[in-house]
């Protein structure tokens, strides 16, 4: 769970960050709607998944890392705990709370894994 401040997160979910859970696909399934669950490739790394119903935003995939990010917001039992800031050199709203801030990924999920100051 953490914090992501690239521009495309930034601009998909209309705030200055975006709060993340990733998850292994496998572990994800949509219960209810999966028929109105429409797709947008906004870059090649991730496909946006949203309600046609609704137009909320419900996930996205992110096939190179293998990993399934579902938005802490939709998640309403969910304790959100952030342990990162990913993407942090494209800030628009600085946070200093003492946690990882990363230029762009960690190494293991295919990063850089350089850190950056608050």
């Amino acid at each position: 769970m953490g914090y992501c401040h690239c521009q495309s997160c930034r601009h998909w979910s209309a705030g200055p960050i975006n709060a993340f859970t990733l998850w292994n696909p496998e572990a994800v399934t949509i219960e209810k709607g999966a028929g109105n669950i429409a797709t947008f490739n906004k870059t090649p790394g991730s496909a946006r998944k949203w309600c046609k119903t609704c137009g909320g935003h419900v996930l996205t995939e992110h096939p190179g890392m293998g990993l399934t990010d579902v938005y802490a917001a939709i998640l309403p039992d969910l304790r959100f705990e952030p342990g990162v800031h990913v993407h942090y050199q494209e800030s628009v709203l600085p946070i200093r709370d003492g946690l990882d801030k990363f230029r762009d990924v960690p190494a293991e999920m295919g990063g850089s894994g350089e850190r950056l100051s608050e």
